[in-house]
């Protein structure tokens, strides 16, 4: 027996399931049980209508449901996959916040060392001016 790809039945289960949503679907849907009951004009006693109906609709629900959920799984699947990128994004920004968070604490240490060499400098300056002063007395 030959395999069948599961991406081949992957597009089918989207295809179908889109298909069952739309007004074309309803339409067809209403002919078709109205077929089914129409039957009765040709013959059929309401017994063998309502078995075939019966059958008809079990066999319908059966196969949405298996669609719905492989529908279900890829949804969960790719939010998985959403999930796994919202978790790398967090740790990058993470990573951003303390790398600004060094920065910061870099340039207030900076400012500081600024600040030591600025009062250090007038310090010298007054130091030169008072011995510019005294070479001239």
């Amino acid at each position: 027996m030959k395999k069948i790809p599961s991406n081949f039945l992957d597009r089918l289960s989207q295809k179908v399931t889109y298909y069952i949503g739309t007004n074309t679907s309803i339409l067809i849907h209403t002919f078709l049980f109205a077929g089914i009951f129409s039957l009765r004009f040709f013959g059929s006693s309401t017994e063998e209508i309502l078995l075939i109906l019966t059958t008809a609709v079990s066999l319908e629900a059966i196969y949405l449901a298996i669609f719905i959920q492989m529908t279900v799984n890829r949804t969960t699947e790719s939010l998985a996959g959403v999930e796994r990128d919202i978790d790398d994004i967090q740790e990058d920004i993470d990573d951003i916040q303390e790398d600004v968070s060094e920065d910061t604490t870099d340039d207030v240490d900076m400012v500081s060392v600024l600040k030591d060499m600025e009062l250090r400098l007038r310090e010298l300056q007054k130091d030169i001016s008072t011995l510019q002063k005294q070479s001239k007395s």
